[in-house]
């Protein structure tokens, strides 16, 4: 069992530092134009929305009706929405007016920018986690149950990468601050390995309900970052159509992804 438990938690890291792969891709322009940003920023967007609503939310919806056939779907609704609000809650105490920013407009610019990635890092943080969870629990039942899903999130963690890096490097310049963000969205997939046999396991939190619940809030959220941050985002850099083009490619990246997964 000790092997098995390494394994698992192998596997997982693997998967979830593959961000940093996609952290690379978004550092390797020195200085992306407007355009390029857009259809960047749009990609990120299409990646989260997909994943929320095909994956997350059926997920949320599926393990809530497993513990209670009833009312599961509307609980994973009320979870979805909880996630929203949520993330109202932090754009509260985060808001978006910066210090200085009737003088300096292109700092703003910047700050905004930088604020982007962030969310973005933490909407990708927060869905990666139970999905640290799954492909540890996944590999113990299962090895190669475990490289499926190993392979197959690795895959989409290199978008999701690149959809913190690039923002956050094109508002500051910094190949360093742009990895270590991508690296730290990335690795909640060990953490929630960590937890997972550490305390969920052991003290019989690891239920239907709970992941459901889980599931369901991390969607509501990453779909509030895609529609009040990312979009509006990557509009204001370029009002032609390729932000959108950006978005249904990223659809297109993740749903490929998820393909293979299933």
């Amino acid at each position: 069992m000790q092997g098995d438990l390494g394994l698992a938690f192998l596997l997982t890291a693997g998967a979830g530092l593959a961000t940093t792969v996609g952290s690379l891709l978004g550092i390797v322009v020195r200085k992306p134009t407007p355009r390029l940003l857009g259809v960047m920023l749009g990609f990120s967007a299409g990646v989260m929305i997909l994943v929320s609503f095909v994956e997350l939310l059926q997920k949320g919806i599926e393990s809530l009706s497993r513990a209670n056939a009833q009312f599961g779907f509307m609980q994973a609704n009320l979870a979805f929405a909880a996630g929203i609000l949520f993330f109202v809650l932090i754009d509260w105490f985060v808001p978006h007016d910066y210090e200085g920013e009737h003088d300096h407009p292109h700092t703003l610019k910047d700050s905004r920018l930088e604020r982007t990635g962030m969310l973005t890092a933490l909407g990708i943080g927060l869905h990666n986690f139970p999905e640290g969870v799954i492909t540890f629990v996944g590999t113990l039942y299962s090895v190669d149950l475990g490289k499926l899903l190993a392979v197959a999130i690795a895959l989409h963690n290199i978008p999701e990468g690149l959809a913190v890096s690039a923002p956050i490097y094109a508002a500051t310049g910094s190949r360093k601050k742009a990895f270590f963000w991508s690296f730290l969205s990335g690795v909640t997939e060990p953490v929630g390995a960590v937890l997972a046999a550490l305390i969920l396991m052991p003290l019989g939190l690891l239920t239907d309900a709970s992941m459901g619940w889980v599931l369901a809030a991390v969607a509501g959220i990453m779909v509030a970052i895609s529609l009040d941050e990312l979009i509006p985002a990557a509009k204001k850099l370029d009002d032609s159509n390729l932000p959108l083009l950006g978005v249904t490619a990223g659809m297109l990246v993740m749903a490929l992804s998820l393909w293979m997964l299933h």
